[in-house]
């Protein structure tokens, strides 16, 4: 799934309000960045039919809100080029991502570290829970 700049600042804005209106979401970038209601609008109903966002009818607007956490989000993008690049080599996609911790600061290595451990226990608790006795 492809996300363009202002789609990316959209859901970021929602993911921290949880719910908005178009013209509160304008008057939040207008500021910041210009912009047109319209375009907001435009952007808000290309998320929706993404299925990012979910939206109720409030009198003649619709209050919009995220369909999906950041976290999940985050997951199937990272999968999904994950899995594009690496179809040839995934040493390739491990390596880049190596290259890519070495400018992470040590606590942000530790919990890295951390994440890793915690799910490879789980894996292996679910192979265990797998196995017929």
């Amino acid at each position: 799934m492809q996300l363009g700049e202002l789609e990316k600042l959209v859901l970021n804005y929602l993911w921290r309000e949880h719910i908005a209106d178009a013209k509160q979401v304008h008057s939040h970038f207008e500021p910041r960045r210009g912009g047109t209601l319209n375009t907001i609008q435009s952007t808000l109903d290309r998320l929706y039919k993404k299925g990012l966002l979910t939206r109720v009818k409030s009198g003649h607007a619709f209050n919009y809100s995220p369909s999906v956490e950041r976290k999940a989000l985050l997951g199937s993008l990272i999968q999904t080029i994950t899995e594009e690049l690496a179809k040839n080599d995934a040493d390739a996609v491990l390596e880049a991502f190596v290259d890519i911790s070495v400018n992470i600061d040590e606590e942000s290595l530790q919990r890295l570290e951390h994440l890793i451990a915690s799910k490879k226990a789980e894996r292996k608790k679910n192979q265990k829970q797998r196995k017929p006795v």
